[in-house]
């Protein structure tokens, strides 16, 4: 194989890489989502099991994902198309690039919108906008947020100005800074947080809460949730992962490099309940406030602790930071097709891309604003979109790549690439078998919701 990409872009180190991939890994799911998910399905034990959907579903189709893009060396579409080729197969299989594509572009137009409200939230929280915040004061600010339309569109439009400024640069100087500067920043906050909540009265009953399994509490439903969390926060089967698996140098192993962005994954979520639950303990609040964890409950945390105007902060830049990274990994399917394709700059394509999913993302704005949106199937805007990509596209581009690398793709091709010796005939299984399957029964029980 040649070391050398059409678009001549590489990550400068292994590091690289992971910090990347990491980035587009790690996001608003496993600090806004992963937590609230935990508190309404038991704790420990939802841990448990998310841990090994994580190993045994999650990780083989990162890798396979990462396969096909450094094979390729380009773009969703164009790898899945080399691919197949060199596996005789039809050239169909470069829907599943385009189905990628696709799905993260989407993404991107309403997450744009929810990571803006962390932006609203940090400059509330610096400004002592939120200091003596109370129950009743904590819902208003929120509500208020969303109801806003006008508001909305400046920080949905601030933070897609942030995402389209880092992917307008060449690899080096754009997403491989940016993650090199925030991944290590995002883990020190983290740890900050995490060693505040040692200290704060609700510690003991945190960590038992996260980690001590309560089994009666797991429900058929929780688990597929569980291994649907798992299967989205590694942030599969939205070219993300493909497109910089096509940045990879061939001298650097793809298995032990997944293995670490699958890790760390893992890591920052946990750290971020282990952060979140002292806090919402100590203040004796719910766990199981759902998507309102974050942005109205934790407000009203950090207003009553020593220092919780800084502390809050540290947290919403967190929040930030970690929506960004994965902004730049959705949009960056895009931006490879539009610069190998249309030969355009990557600053002019991240214009066209950018410009477009912001124009999509006013939709979700005007779901959550408007007093009676416009529904389709009983779904507002927002959340047709979020059905369409989350519960439909992803999973399928998720078992088509489990289904090309496991049984399309030549043993040969993919022992040179993972290099795991003896233990190919284990990840042969997982891919062919286990993968599929889980990510099947997600597919089954959205279809079942329609």
């Amino acid at each position: 194989m040649s070391d050398q990409l059409p678009h001549k872009a590489q990550w400068s180190s292994r590091l690289a890489f992971i910090l990347a991939a990491s980035g587009s890994a790690i996001g608003l799911g496993n600090i806004w989502k992963f937590p609230y998910l935990l508190g309404e399905h038991g704790g420990g034990a939802f841990v448990l099991v998310y841990l090994i959907f994580v190993l045994f579903v999650g990780l083989p189709i990162m890798m396979a994902e990462t396969v096909i893009g450094r094979l390729g060396k380009q773009n969703p579409v164009n790898s899945m198309r080399s691919a197949a080729k060199k596996a005789n197969a039809s050239q169909n299989w470069q829907l599943v690039g385009w189905l990628g594509l696709a799905a993260g572009f989407l993404i991107l137009s309403y997450y744009s919108v929810i990571a803006g409200w962390s932006m609203a939230y940090l400059f509330k929280m610096a400004g002592g906008f939120l200091a003596n915040t109370n129950a009743l004061t904590s819902q208003q600010t929120f509500e208020e947020l969303r109801k806003s339309a006008d508001v909305q569109i400046v920080w949905h439009t601030a933070f897609m100005i942030s995402t389209m400024l880092i992917v307008s640069r060449e690899l080096s100087t754009g997403i491989e800074r940016v993650t090199g500067l925030m991944m290590p920043a995002l883990f020190i906050m983290l740890a900050t947080l995490d060693i505040y909540a040692f200290s704060s009265d609700g510690f003991s009953q945190g960590m038992q809460f996260l980690f001590e399994p309560d089994f009666s509490k797991l429900t058929g439903e929780s688990l597929l949730i569980a291994l649907g969390q798992a299967f989205f926060s590694l942030g599969l089967g939205m070219g993300a992962i493909m497109a910089y698996g096509a940045y990879l140098p061939d001298r650097i192993s793809i298995t032990r490099s997944t293995i670490a962005v699958a890790g760390a994954d893992t890591l920052v979520a946990l750290m971020a309940g282990i952060a979140i639950f002292p806090i919402v303990f100590a203040n004796h609040l719910e766990p199981t406030m759902g998507p309102g964890l974050i942005f109205e409950t934790l407000p009203i945390a950090f207003s009553k602790m020593p220092g919780g105007t800084l502390f809050g902060s540290i947290f919403f830049l967190l929040v930030f930071f970690a929506a960004i990274t994965s902004a730049v990994a959705l949009i960056e399917p895009t931006i490879a097709w539009l610069t190998e394709r249309m030969d355009v700059s990557r600053a002019k394509a991240s214009v066209w891309a950018g410009s477009a999913c912001w124009l999509m993302g006013i939709g979700t704005v005007f779901s959550f604003s408007s007093e009676e949106p416009t529904r389709w199937s009983g779904r507002n805007f927002y959340e047709l979109i979020d059905f369409v990509t989350s519960d439909l596209m992803l999973p399928i581009g998720g078992i088509l790549i489990a289904t090309f690398v496991g049984w399309i793709l030549k043993n040969e091709l993919i022992e040179e690439e993972l290099e795991l010796g003896n233990r190919t005939i284990i990840w042969h299984g997982l891919i062919r078998y286990v993968a599929p399957l889980s990510v099947a029964a997600i597919l089954l029980s959205a279809l079942s919701l329609i």
